[in-house]
């Protein structure tokens, strides 16, 4: 038999073996040389008038991610032209109404991955930390909650009027949910899409955030919280009033009461299961 040729059989196992490695280098995506994952993920930045922080944002992003949604509130700057020369392939939606909320829904909406994260384009979440809360969800949790205050987290950019805001309510959603959290109002979370068809989200201002917090407990999802550290908003200025909106948060954990009840009278929801604005 001549050296240089092999018998079928182990051509056809070379061909099997090389074939195996195709499709598991296709099937995993490797974070470190160390860790890999199978589940796809999204990450949805619902984005108006962020074309100067955007830049800061997609840079702390892993290559390894799935897709990024980026849901526009009809800005009036660059922010999709920055967005697309920062990350070519990303997945832009055009928002239909008006708030947090409603960017988020339509965002949800617009996502292929298994896995779903929710990252503020102001710059203040670092995208290297979601290694931290994919390896949570991987790990069996179903949401991973972002606090601020679990050991190893922190924030640059709260005041004490804030902090004693965001501590009570927290108090008051965990007596009143039998939640065990840290933190309330934080918007880095992560959770399996799957999720979506446990909770209803019917909310279209910041306080989804709240909302979800709420609901994910309600529904008996499996939470783990995920130290993270929030920095100073990069550019720009925050909407945010520490009164007003801790009055909008505290109606939102108040009237969670008789959502069942509310749920039988056919309110007007938003379905995170049907596209909402145009995504190009």
């Amino acid at each position: 038999m001549n050296s240089f040729l092999r018998p079928a059989t182990e051509v056809a196992e070379a061909e099997t073996a090389e074939a195996e490695a195709g499709r598991i280098s296709a099937e995993y995506r490797a974070i470190t040389s160390h860790l890999a994952i199978t589940p796809p993920v999204s990450v949805v930045i619902p984005a108006m008038n962020e074309a100067e922080n955007l830049p800061y944002v997609f840079k702390t992003l892993p290559d390894w991610v799935h897709e990024v949604v980026l849901v526009d509130g009809n800005s009036t700057d660059d922010t999709v032209a920055v967005a697309r020369a920062h990350w070519p392939d990303v997945k832009v939606v055009k928002q239909v109404g008006k708030g947090k909320g409603d960017a988020l829904i339509s965002g949800f909406s617009a996502c292929t991955g298994d896995i779903i994260v929710m990252v503020d384009a102001d710059g203040s979440a670092d995208g290297q930390e979601i290694v931290s809360y994919v390896s949570a969800l991987v790990g069996g949790a179903d949401f991973a909650k972002g606090s601020r205050f679990a050991n190893g987290g922190g924030t640059d950019d709260m005041t004490p009027v804030r902090r004693l805001g965001n501590r009570l309510l927290c108090a008051i959603v965990n007596a009143k949910f039998g939640a065990r959290y840290t933190d309330l109002c934080y918007g880095y979370n992560a959770f399996w899409r799957h999720c979506l068809d446990s909770i209803t989200l019917d909310c279209t201002g910041f306080e989804i955030e709240t909302l979800i917090n709420i609901r994910v407990v309600k529904a008996g999802l499996k939470v783990q919280e995920v130290p993270s550290h929030e920095y100073v908003r990069i550019h720009g200025v925050s909407n945010l009033n520490a009164v007003r909106d801790g009055i909008r948060v505290l109606k939102v954990i108040l009237g969670e009461k008789g959502v069942r009840r509310a749920a039988r009278r056919r309110p007007t929801t938003f379905s995170v299961n049907v596209p909402r604005g145009e995504v190009s």
